[in-house]
């Protein structure tokens, strides 16, 4: 990616001069600020597809799993339940074997073992989360710093030049301030995206494993034959 600025300074009349600055070069020119923000970009990709894969594959659900669950429990084949549960390498799967371990105690006990377990398998889905919104927030904050670096930069470097002021002199305070901005919003925009598409995935789990502990525990309810 090459970034062409036009310039005609120095040059005679009706000519014009072509300066390619790549984006690595232009990123330099950000100075130190920009290793951490490069950091903090590297973690929030890592985590967002981490986490995205994560969360897609406890969204994967067998259409048949409870319909199987409830003929297995009106046939009184625990057994066959619980193997069922254990091969299935899912939230909901964990949920329903716990629910199935703990028939035969009061119908409250079985659901708050259910809801034990659907929690901890909720934090293990939000693991990480937290960090990702702390670089939405922290991004932008390290790039106004550096805003605000290149901006006392640039005014030292005027201060020092007295008289002879030029925009070659002023511009690489005004590159760390211009550069370190755009780059701190553009991860922090990704990691801010980034954070909310993945908690709404998490919400579509949240409800797919409620409607599934309703049905158990509706199984449960229901009067034997």
């Amino acid at each position: 990616m090459f970034i062409f600025l036009q310039t005609q300074a120095g040059l005679n009349p009706g000519t014009e001069g072509e300066i390619s600055l790549s984006f690595f070069e232009l990123a330099l020119k950000g100075g130190w600020i920009m290793i951490p923000i490069f950091l903090l970009s590297v973690a929030a990709v890592y985590i967002f597809f981490e986490r995205y894969f994560a969360i897609r594959k406890a969204s994967v659900t067998d259409v048949n799993f409870m319909n199987r669950i409830r003929e297995y429990i009106h046939e009184d084949k625990i057994d066959a339940a619980l193997a069922l549960c254990r091969s299935q390498n899912t939230p909901v799967a964990r949920m329903i074997e716990k629910g199935i371990q703990r028939i035969g105690r009061p119908l409250p006990d079985v659901n708050a073992a259910i809801e034990n377990v659907g929690n901890l398998e909720i934090s293990k889905l939000e693991e990480s989360l937290p960090f990702l919104a702390t670089i939405a927030g922290g991004a932008p904050m390290l790039g106004f710093l550096g805003t605000v670096l290149g901006m006392i930069r640039a005014f030292y470097d005027m201060s020092m030049a007295g008289n002879n002021i030029d925009v070659g002199l002023l511009s690489n305070g005004i590159y760390t301030a211009m550069v370190t901005t755009v780059a701190g919003l553009i991860v922090g925009i990704f990691a801010y995206f980034g954070y909310n598409y993945l908690v709404a995935r998490i919400e579509k789990v949240v409800f797919n494993l409620e409607a599934n502990t309703n049905e158990f525990m509706d199984l449960l309810y229901e009067p034997v034959s």
